[in-house]
């Protein structure tokens, strides 16, 4: 059945879906491998669609660390509350991650230790993808960003961002993607 309903939006919405299926328990392990998740206070997940990274980051999560999803696609929205709506301090947000310092400062959250993407920047307006990179650099504390990509043509573009970035090729998804940890350097580009 979710299968049936990723394919659905996916035709529906393509550029914002960004993928023919759901990412893959492998690719999930991978993207919250770089949480340490014994000290992450604040996580927030951009696109989580089906939710196949936010059940790893629950599994995980301490009990009072704070999970935002945001979720642009209201059919996925609305399963994610459902899905979730038994765990303590996970808020589910139906809106764009361009918007993210304003839901920040709705939730009074004042530091982000992680975020974890799952947008498809390859398929996103290139003013889009600054928008939210630019909010993501600027809200996170001695973090990561971390997101997925099927290939590293935008590696180069999210160095404008994020001066240290590591990359590990996934093989068990469909198709095959890359895990980027991406961390800040020394200066910030605005």
């Amino acid at each position: 059945m979710q299968l049936i309903t990723f394919l659905t939006e996916f035709i529906k919405h393509p550029k914002t879906i960004g993928a023919i299926s759901p990412s893959s328990k492998k690719l999930a392990h991978k993207m919250v491998q770089p949480i340490c998740f014994e000290t992450a206070q604040c996580i927030i997940e951009l696109g989580p669609g089906m939710g196949a990274f936010t059940k790893e980051l629950v599994k995980r999560k301490k009990p009072a660390t704070l999970l935002v999803l945001i979720e642009h696609n209201a059919i996925f929205c609305e399963k994610l509350r459902r899905q979730f709506a038994h765990v303590a301090n996970v808020v589910v947000i139906h809106g764009s991650a361009e918007n993210l310092k304003q839901y920040l400062t709705d939730l009074n959250i004042e530091k982000i230790d992680y975020v974890i993407s799952g947008l498809p920047f390859t398929s996103l307006k290139a003013e889009v993808s600054c928008c939210i990179l630019k909010n993501v650099r600027d809200c996170l504390y001695n973090g990561k960003f971390i997101t997925f990509q099927y290939s590293l043509v935008k590696k180069s573009f999210f160095q404008t961002y994020f001066q240290n970035i590591s990359h590990e090729k996934v093989w068990i998804n469909m198709p095959p993607a890359y895990v980027l940890s991406c961390r800040l350097g020394n200066t910030r580009v605005s």
